[in-house]
């Protein structure tokens, strides 16, 4: 029988030993940029990234010196089940002529480096940025002391999915190019901290580079391991260099009850528009926005108290395309905008076919235009 891991966690999602936390005080507030899920317009039909004999995830997007966008993205044999992003993933560029692609595969960006790293086995959740002469590029990288699994290992349920997981760290490379070479730092430039609410992982990094040169961070961690509630965090560094600060001892975003962990969020984007900050992120269980996997807008002054807008909903997995059809994607995972001038033009996606979510026939990242109105 296969388990994925949304079917291992929802399994555990009752037990017991979690740190209780108490929730921020989230308000809904009219956005003043309106309704972000109105902006979007139909997807083209064969845009984005996909690769035959890969599984295709975490699509991060940036327009070079060259002209040209540049994806960054995870992919994994498709020799293995989908759930070994967690333990044999590599972080990708591919490049296309057009924010709507499709973009072809260039090069592995950051492969595995061998296990005397803290990402020497694994690199996912790429976020590409431009700072001052440099490109940025945060991901999470992981190790565990077992030899790597064969072809046949499900690994989450021989108990490797999970050692992986909670050796995942956010990781950073720089490179003056984006063609690189890049230089990746050799220690995590965030740790999980004992006893507190972000004690298990660090993760799903979002950084964006603010109009002061710092650099303001999000990320996902949980107090004990991976169930239920995943949470946010913020931090910041005078520079990508580091080092990173929290801005707050708690978690940016809180939803959960003592009765229900299951109401979490995770995969934020964040950005800063001028104004004020503003994010969006994946509804897990679907009792923020009312769709399971659906995306949730927020806003913020200062990138600690956050306010969801009063159209809470950001995006669907139901997707118009370009040809007048509609689908309902299996997932719709690790959104992120593209900008132009200053203004999103362009949000990307993970997403896949298949019957429910995370049992896919195949993956890739898509891409649906923005309205400048």
């Amino acid at each position: 029988m296969k388990t994925s891991r949304r079917t291992f966690l929802k399994n555990v999602a009752g037990a017991s030993g979690l740190l209780l936390l108490s929730t921020h005080d989230i308000v809904r507030a009219d956005s003043p940029e309106g309704s972000f899920i109105d902006k979007l317009l139909p997807a083209p039909k064969g845009g984005g990234f996909a690769m035959k004999d890969y599984w295709i995830w975490d699509p991060s997007v940036i327009k070079g010196e060259d002209g040209r966008y540049h994806m960054f993205a995870s992919r994994w044999s498709k020799k293995y089940g989908f759930g070994n992003w967690v333990t044999n993933s590599e972080v990708v560029r591919a490049i296309s002529d057009t924010p709507e692609g499709p973009y072809e595969f260039v090069e592995v960006v950051l492969p595995a480096r061998g296990k005397k790293y803290f990402d020497g086995c694994t690199t996912h959740n790429p976020r590409i940025v431009k700072n001052g002469d440099f490109y940025v590029l945060y991901y999470f990288g992981n190790n565990y002391e077992e030899p790597n699994p064969p072809f046949t290992e499900n690994v989450w349920e021989s108990g490797l999915g999970q050692k992986a997981w909670m050796h995942k760290r956010i990781g950073m490379a720089y490179s003056r190019t984006i063609e690189g070479p890049w230089k990746r730092v050799d220690q995590p430039i965030l740790n999980p901290r004992l006893g507190e609410w972000d004690a298990s992982i660090t993760s799903n990094p979002s950084p964006v580079v603010l109009p002061n040169g710092k650099v303001y961070l999000v990320y996902k961690s949980s107090p004990v391991n991976y169930n239920p509630p995943l949470l946010l965090g913020a931090a910041q560094a005078n520079s990508f260099l580091g080092p990173y600060h929290r801005l707050s001892d708690k978690p940016i975003f809180s939803f959960h009850t003592d009765l229900n962990h299951e109401n979490d969020v995770e995969d934020p984007f964040v950005w800063h528009n001028g104004q004020q900050f503003e994010l969006i992120m994946k509804d897990r269980y679907g009792k923020i926005c009312g769709e399971e996997g659906g995306g949730i807008h927020a806003y913020s002054k200062d990138g600690i108290d956050w306010h969801l807008s009063r159209a809470v909903k950001a995006y669907s997995k139901t997707i118009q395309w370009d040809d007048g059809t509609t689908s309902h994607q299996a997932n719709f995972e690790r959104p992120f905008l593209l900008f132009e001038n200053g203004k999103p033009t362009h949000l990307f996606a993970a997403t896949g076919d298949g019957s429910e979510p995370y049992q896919f026939e195949r993956t890739w990242n898509m891409v649906i235009p923005l309205s400048s109105v």
